[in-house]
């Protein structure tokens, strides 16, 4: 295999108008870089208009919900280091300002464990665009107290049981890292994760209360992710705990055929992945020694096939899988 065979089955797949949108893509087999290809096109910062971009590979990109597994790794590095609670351990004994809350023994079953999976049993809904209220995303971030908005959605199930897709299971995650390391979000993942990887730039949008938006907030380039990735790849690269990393793509609940979610992963039977509305991507295939990278901007589109196309019909067939 040579990068000249990726790049050409990449250069047929955008000559066939079959991955609209790709504005950046960077692939790593064996830890040698064997593609990398920026796009051009219209750009969003979340939902702020940011024109035309021609991508180069130290433009920033939404990476969306992929900021989720960001911020799985950030809690394992601070459960290693003492600052956050184990995830066995009850949800709401950790936000004492809510004492009502606690006082619901509905809800006193909920555990960290619980908001790492995604499967709080909490009435939650993101299958509308993060342009309308009616997204749970975006009416966590137009309440008074998003934490608060979160944990006192009617109870819709057991927890641990069913997994429903949820930023409010991630910006609980967040605020966690918050309080157990007295940082900022972002602050903290420079300081653990981004300058031990040699990330020097990114940026991290905030809420209305100026707190860094766990669920889907962070801008980094391609290359980042694929850093992020490869750490994955790596055990951890000495950065997040190995153990933690093994727990962490490891298969809690299922999502649906051949589809499980560890914490605040998506986790295959091949493969390990952050996704990102848009067609944001990380994509770790360790029996393969691969990592994908892909930054895309088909944002709220219902059908988002860039990433996928990327990584199944480019990719994996050019590395000879």
């Amino acid at each position: 295999m040579n990068t000249g065979t990726l790049a050409d089955r990449l250069a047929r797949a955008v000559s066939q108008g079959r991955v609209p949108d790709l504005h950046g893509v960077v692939a790593a087999h064996r830890g040698r870089v064997v593609l990398e290809h920026y796009g051009e096109g219209e750009d969003f910062r979340l939902n702020e208009p940011l024109g035309h971009v021609r991508f180069a590979p130290d433009t920033l990109h939404d990476v969306r919900s992929v900021t989720k597994s960001v911020v799985g790794l950030l809690y394992g590095v601070a459960l290693a280091e003492g600052r956050v609670p184990d995830p066995d351990e009850p949800l709401l004994r950790h936000f004492p300002e809510y004492p009502d809350l606690a006082a619901d023994p509905r809800r006193t079953a909920l555990t960290v464990g619980h908001a790492l999976t995604m499967t709080l049993g909490l009435e939650w809904v993101e299958q509308v665009p993060y342009t309308s209220p009616a997204n749970g995303e975006i009416a966590m971030e137009l309440a008074p107290d998003r934490f608060r908005y979160v944990l006192e959605r009617p109870i819709a199930g057991e927890p641990g049981v069913r997994w429903t897709y949820c930023g409010g299971a991630s910006a609980l995650v967040g605020r966690l890292i918050e309080k157990g390391t007295g940082a900022a979000l972002e602050d903290y993942a420079r300081a653990r994760l981004f300058e031990p990887l040699g990330i020097g730039r990114f940026e991290w949008s905030t809420g209305a209360d100026g707190r860094a938006l766990a669920a889907s907030g962070l801008r980094l380039t391609p290359r980042d992710l694929l850093s992020i990735g490869q750490l994955v790849l790596d055990g951890g690269a000495g950065i997040v705990p190995e153990s933690w990393l093994a727990t962490a793509i490891r298969p809690h609940v299922r999502i649906g055929e051949g589809s499980h979610y560890g914490y605040q992963w998506y986790v295959g039977d091949t493969w390990a992945g952050g996704f990102g509305n848009g067609g944001q991507r990380i994509y770790v295939a360790p029996a393969l020694d691969l990592v994908v990278a892909v930054a895309a901007g088909q944002y709220d589109l219902l059908d988002q096939p860039t990433a996928a196309v990327v990584v199944d019909e480019v990719v994996l067939p050019g590395i000879g899988r």
